[in-house]
């Protein structure tokens, strides 16, 4: 039987994130009743903790369900253009990499400034927000919640958008034939900040700033008041790592040897990096992403490292994917849930691969030679074989293409590249295109 009138089903998002915050717009202009409950407090009446969120990268994949939403035009006004990698070596000389062909870019944002932009959007909707309401207890078969204040709510659908350390994916873990996994790299982050001088950045603010050097690295995002969030992305233990790091004379040292330009920008960096809390990052896999009519979409279903800028980006198309697939089946839960929880658990897999090998390339890779004159002939073959050849970072960032298949080419893109490179000789594009198109129809 088709589903007549939505519009009578309670839907209740657990996490007033990013992904919650933007779900809730768009399933309210659709006509449900729509309500997020919050373990927070409202983000915008208290004051967010230093150090504990990174800066975003938001492209195209997170740009369609904002325009879907209808509130990307209220957002781009925060939005700070970044056209590719700014390069710092250890003498502080500068190297640029374009991310993709001309005119391409990614964008800064602030988490807070855009988790406070979606929630007064939502409020806008007729959404109805909860804050202080933390969950404790899930009955799937009944569509029931449990919060710690007492409140119980029933629901026709329940949606745990509550991020990587998930409450509602917690409750799933205790229910029958439910899969999980999580593990934590062996680097943490630490924010630092660099601020403004006479209301100006002290450096060019159209790029993300990178600062490799081999098991570690340093990038800058700019920010709308003129400062850049610098993370550092580093060991837990070892040499050298967070665990030798005691003493403000230390950590001076350890950033005059390694980061002497950003370290020059600094001046109060030992008090940042005592005051600012060490991170840690984890992958976190589960399967299935639902049971019964509640389901988990963004990092309460597959929270990443965030080393390909797509955290955010892939929760957001999430979104998009899960209401246009509803839409498609005329909002019959039963139906949705479980296609929507197989289908894009490949992507969602896929794109924690890709993060974390892009940790290496961004740590150890955007410096070397071999590595820039590889990124130099993919730049070529794209501009002569723009349709045939279209570089990983490009299928990833800049199209909506499938995760898994962007994956699946750029392994096939980097056998081709390997192959040609052993030849030690001038390199044909025209037979690279030929070996990849042979290559991709045999996979």
């Amino acid at each position: 039987m088709k589903k007549l009138f939505p519009m009578k089903d309670k839907i209740s998002i657990v996490g007033a994130g990013l992904v919650g915050s933007l779900l809730a717009v768009i399933l309210k202009q659709k006509g449900f009743n729509v309500q997020v409950f919050e373990k927070r407090k409202d983000p915008r009446k208290s004051e967010v903790a230093e150090g504990r969120s990174i800066n975003l990268a938001l492209s195209r994949r997170g740009i369609l369900p904002l325009k879907m939403a209808g509130v990307y035009d209220t957002i781009e006004p925060y939005l700070i253009p970044m056209k590719g990698r700014m390069m710092h070596d250890e003498t502080g000389e500068l190297t640029f990499q374009p991310y993709g062909k001309e005119g391409q870019f990614i964008n800064s944002v602030s988490r807070a400034q855009l988790n406070e932009l979606l929630i007064e959007n939502a409020e806008k909707a007729g959404v109805e927000v909860h804050f202080d309401h933390k969950c404790t207890d899930v009955d799937f078969e009944n569509t029931t919640m449990q919060f710690q204040n007492g409140t119980t709510v029933q629901s026709d659908l329940i949606v745990g958008t509550d991020g990587a350390f998930s409450a509602i994916r917690q409750k799933l873990q205790f229910t029958d034939r439910f899969n999980f996994s999580q593990h934590y790299i062996e680097h943490g982050y630490k924010e630092l900040c660099i601020e403004p001088k006479d209301d100006k950045f002290l450096m060019e603010p159209n790029y993300l700033h990178i600062w490799p050097r081999g098991n570690f690295m340093l990038i800058a995002l700019p920010n709308n008041d003129k400062t850049f969030t610098c993370t550092l992305f580093f060991p837990f233990d070892g040499s050298p790592s967070f665990a030798e790091l005691n003493t403000k004379s230390e950590v001076n040292a350890f950033f005059d040897k390694y980061f002497k330009d950003a370290r020059d920008l600094i001046p109060d960096l030992a008090d940042q990096f005592f005051t600012n809390p060490t991170s840690s990052l984890v992958t976190t896999k589960c399967e299935p992403w639902h049971k019964n009519h509640t389901i988990l979409l963004g990092d309460a279903a597959h929270a990443i490292v965030p080393f390909y800028g797509q955290g955010m980006n892939s929760g957001f198309e999430d979104v998009r994917l899960f209401v246009e697939l509803a839409e498609e089946k005329n909002w019959l839960w039963d139906e949705i849930l479980p296609e929507y929880s197989s289908t894009r658990k490949k992507d969602a897999d896929a794109i924690s691969e890709l993060a974390l090998h892009n940790f290496i390339e961004m740590r150890d890779h955007v410096g070397d030679p071999d590595f820039l004159r590889r990124k130099k002939l993919e730049a070529q073959i794209q501009e002569q074989h723009p349709k045939e050849w279209v570089p990983l970072y490009s299928m990833v960032t800049f199209s909506d293409m499938a995760y898994s298949e962007a994956l699946r080419l750029g392994k096939i893109q980097k056998k081709v590249m390997d192959e040609f490179l052993k030849q030690k000789k001038e390199i044909d594009f025209s037979e690279v295109i030929g070996r990849f198109n042979t290559l991709k129809k045999d996979d």
